[in-house]
């Protein structure tokens, strides 16, 4: 078992704990969170051992899991790295492209590896749905969410909108062409709805929507290819694959046909792929242990990260523009 260790103990830090503690790939040293207070509180009432300063943490584990705010990612990566600790850190990897490829610099130079929770990547509907995404040229996604000051610090491309252009960085194999965007500032400093046009070289367009400022919370996302369309209910872990195929001579009572203005006629049949359901921040952190020990590249690379960060910024100085 790898000995981890967890810098940051607020919402989802506590939850990485109490995933870590369950994992049988991991034995949980400990946590360091610099509000000592509420370090001690949390230790008192889970049991976990709080440090004292990173540094002792740090030298009493093999994985350091970051899960403090993203001001601080490159600092604390950067410490854990020279120590020759691997590194999980959550999204995004860093505040600055800058910061992540001195991150990415530092993790070969000190030949440790290095994942980024991209947390959707293992969401049991684009799991099932992943390998049936083929060539798309056009994709929508919408991710809504009713206001929370947490994250606010940060605009709505890297709290939420980041998710997706992770997501669709790994399902189109092609780089960015040219990226439209507004943005608006409604209750927070920075914005607080984006849309983003990203155009790619082999002419896939990706339409992107994000709000923290919803009624109703929102994760879908939708795929267009040729004779296919899938939807990903991110939220509620659902997916929908729509096919076309040339009809049948004879067609059935029941099957749905459609005929384009050439006479072409084609049928129509839903499916809905199998899933698997699982907790998805476990699976991210253990397929992390399992590339650890099989000396295996992460599912979620620091380069990755690093590419989905590059277009978040792209898309956040269209702003400006």
């Amino acid at each position: 078992m790898l000995k981890v260790g967890v810098l940051g103990a607020g919402h989802l830090g506590k939850i990485h704990l109490r995933l870590l503690q369950q994992s049988d790939k991991y034995e949980l040293v400990g946590f360091y969170d610099e509000n000592q207070e509420n370090a001690e509180r949390i230790s008192k009432e889970f049991g976990y051992k709080n440090f004292s300063t990173i540094a002792k943490l740090i030298h009493a584990v093999d994985v350091i899991d970051i899960v403090t705010p993203t001001l601080s990612h490159y600092k604390c990566a950067k410490v854990a790295i020279k120590s020759g600790k691997h590194i999980f850190i959550e999204k995004p990897i860093a505040n600055t492209v800058d910061e992540a490829e001195e991150i990415i610099a530092l993790a070969k130079e000190y030949n440790v590896k290095g994942q980024v929770g991209h947390v959707e990547r293992f969401n049991p509907a684009f799991i099932a749905t992943k390998n049936m995404i083929e060539n798309p040229m056009f994709i929508e996604t919408h991710r809504l969410a009713e206001f929370n000051p947490r994250g606010t610090d940060v605009p709505v491309v890297l709290d939420l909108m980041i998710h997706d252009i992770d997501a669709i960085l790994s399902v189109v194999n092609s780089k960015v062409k040219n990226i439209n965007a507004s943005g608006v500032s409604v209750i927070s400093e920075t914005p607080d709805i984006a849309n983003a046009r990203i155009e790619f070289e082999n002419g896939c367009v990706a339409n992107l929507t994000a709000s923290r400022i919803s009624m109703k919370n929102m994760r879908k996302t939708r795929f267009f290819q040729r004779d296919a369309y899938i939807s990903v209910d991110f939220l509620e872990k659902k997916c929908e694959v729509v096919r076309m195929k040339d009809a049948p001579e004879v067609p059935g009572d029941f099957d749905m046909i459609l005929q384009n203005a050439e006479g072409v006629k084609k049928q129509i049949y839903f499916t809905n792929p199998d899933m698997e359901q699982n907790n998805a921040i476990l699976d991210e952190l253990e397929s992390f242990a399992n590339a650890i020990s099989t000396d295996t590249t992460p599912v979620v690379t620091l380069e990755q990260a690093t590419d989905a960060l590059r277009v978040a910024y792209q898309i956040i100085d269209c702003f400006e523009k």
